[in-house]
């Protein structure tokens, strides 16, 4: 893929809530391919984060798709209410799926792209079997739960053997997104590893104008292609 193909997600964890649909819309406006948001349960990770109300809201405000990554223990509970309020891609964790193909098939039947989530310490190789039934892949580069955090740069040679494992079973065109610290300093690495999807939160919704990072990020991208 060029860099110049590269998605941007901005996370809206990362958005000032008061003002979340005009925030959505001026990350649309300013060039985002998806909206990234975060469901936290308070069990999986620390702390508890937004519902499908908040999709719902989302939904709304734009046209875009929707990336709902779900860190929460036994997910399937919950994939109807996030498929309702307006999902067009659910990601849940491979760490806390009982059954890994039962819920990749909710997903499917619910008319959503099902991604699979692998935190810092899982290995690429978890994730060879299931490559041929899943649409996505997500690589968390920092632990899940926190905005904010820096980026591991000991995961990303796992992006480059994710790439590698979905070129072995034909799935080349498979996205490989990448969540955590992701910056104008560590997109261009990011990219370079392999990913297709960059989820970015704090860099994008900050005190300066939403589409001037955007661009920013992209001439990152552009600066590391040259």
């Amino acid at each position: 893929m060029e860099y110049e193909d590269i998605i941007i997600a901005p996370s809206i964890l990362s958005a000032d809530f008061a003002r979340l649909g005009e925030q959505v819309q001026e990350a649309e406006a300013g060039g985002a391919g998806w909206i990234h948001i975060d469901v936290m349960d308070g069990r999986f990770v620390p702390n508890i984060t937004m519902g499908p109300l908040v999709v719902e809201a989302v939904r709304r405000s734009t046209d875009i798709p929707l990336d709902v990554h779900l860190m929460m223990i036994e997910p399937e509970h919950m994939l109807p209410a996030f498929a309702d309020a307006g999902a067009d891609h659910i990601t849940v964790h491979y760490e806390a799926c009982q059954d890994v193909y039962r819920t990749v098939n909710m997903i499917k039947r619910l008319g959503c792209k099902a991604g699979i989530a692998i935190n810092p310490h899982t290995r690429a190789a978890a994730l060879y079997e299931i490559i041929p039934i899943i649409d996505e892949i997500m690589v968390m580069t920092v632990s899940p739960g926190f905005g904010g955090q820096s980026l591991i740069e000991e995961t990303l040679p796992k992006i480059a053997r994710l790439r590698a494992m979905v070129a072995d079973k034909k799935r080349e065109h498979m996205p490989i997104i990448t969540d955590g610290g992701i910056n104008f300093n560590t997109a261009p690495s990011v990219a370079q590893a392999g990913s297709d999807v960059l989820v970015v939160g704090s860099a994008v919704f900050n005190d300066n104008p939403i589409a001037d990072n955007i661009a920013a990020l992209r001439d990152a991208l552009r600066s590391e292609e040259m």
